[in-house]
């Protein structure tokens, strides 16, 4: 029944089945915090009204349910909210007839949260509360966009910072960054080609709507949208296909003076480290070695080496050596014994290839 639960989920909603009960739990906690803690602060005790409002409910769908939305950002919350609450007071006082109010409200808390920057959905039905609230509201009057609009935005707000943190989630939400290895300016590699910011601007200008996902969420997406297809064309062609089979490689008994001057000889500044079994122990390069000189290889060798199977498509090493992580990786077998390399080069070169006949196809086709 589960299974059939999660299948219906995975049709049905544009989100993963775990998200759904995170949503909910966090919606839980974060709703019934918000109500203690706004009680106690204002003086009360747990059996009086929870000091909340209607449209407090309606934020807590945002901030748990698409927490990465523009929407549901801090800013958008309390200043949504809370300019929503004041709008709606002021319609109430200036326009005698409670339908004009309610519609004037709601159109005005709109206008101004966009000028703001603080859109929130919930503003809207914040402003008609304002209006339509009854003495409750009329007595506070300006007060009501304090306590409670204000205070239960903090308190939510607050609430949904520790509770999307514990289920590893990032709220205030903000898209991660690729930084270049090397810390300079450049972009990582795998984000000069393709589209350019210059497009995305373009092309959401062309749109002409306003989407409740930000800039850089989007680019973030495109980026992955990308490299899926990427993979996707080039999962066909193997590692072993490719690889270089007659590795030059050091033995991890002989002395690290002697692996110098063999990786000198071939031009080498680094190479794969094996036992008598050919099984790769790790990597080697000069300038550990040049440190070592009087010792073994084996305390000059870095024993972390990628390592990949014959049948991995080489999809799987486009992220980690076109990011400047590694320059090459060693292809293994089951018994992790040595059977060829792939290097940045060996890498490069099949793609070239692969596009060349791409671009042949896609000509004939036009053809």
């Amino acid at each position: 029944m589960l299974s059939s639960l999660k299948a219906t989920f995975s049709r049905k909603v544009p989100v993963r089945f775990g998200d759904v009960w995170r949503a909910g739990l966090g919606s839980l906690a974060g709703v019934a915090l918000t109500a203690v803690v706004a009680r106690l602060t204002v003086g009360g005790d747990l059996t009086m009204d929870p000091l909340l409002v209607g449209p407090i409910g309606a934020s807590a769908v945002l901030l748990f349910a698409v927490p990465a939305s523009p929407l549901a950002q801090p800013r958008a919350v309390l200043g949504g909210n809370v300019i929503s609450a004041l709008v709606g007071v002021a319609c109430a006082m200036l326009a005698p007839e409670p339908l004009v109010a309610a519609a004037l409200a709601v159109s005005l808390a709109i206008v101004l949260m966009s000028l703001a920057g603080c859109l929130h959905p919930p503003g809207g039905a914040m402003a008609l509360t304002a209006v339509i609230g009854g003495p409750a509201v009329t007595e506070l009057g300006f007060g009501f966009a304090l306590v409670p609009v204000g205070l239960c935005s903090l308190l939510l707000v607050l609430a949904a910072v520790g509770l999307n943190r514990l289920m590893g989630r990032s709220y205030p939400h903000k898209v991660p960054v690729a930084v270049s290895p090397h810390a300079t300016k450049d972009v990582v590699p795998q984000s000069r080609v393709g589209y350019t910011a210059q497009d995305l601007d373009q092309a959401l200008a062309q749109y002409g709507e306003l989407l409740d996902v930000s800039r850089e969420d989007l680019d973030a997406l495109f980026r992955q949208v990308e490299l899926q297809a990427h993979k996707r064309l080039h999962s066909a062609i193997l590692c072993g296909e490719i690889m270089s089979r007659d590795v030059i490689t050091v033995d991890v008994r002989q002395t690290a003076e002697s692996a110098l001057a063999f990786l000198r000889s071939h031009d080498l500044r680094t190479a794969p480290v094996i036992d008598a079994e050919r099984r790769v122990v790790g990597m080697v390069r000069r300038a550990e070695l040049m440190a070592a000189r009087e010792k073994l290889v084996e305390a000059a060798l870095d024993p972390l080496v990628h390592k990949v199977r014959e049948r991995t498509p080489i999809e799987a090493l486009l992220p980690l050596l076109s990011s400047g992580a590694a320059h090459e990786a060693l292809v293994v077998d089951e018994n992790r014994v040595l059977l060829g390399i792939i290097t940045q080069t060996d890498l490069l070169a099949v793609l070239y290839r692969a596009h060349i006949v791409e671009t042949v196809v896609a000509e004939r086709k036009a053809a």
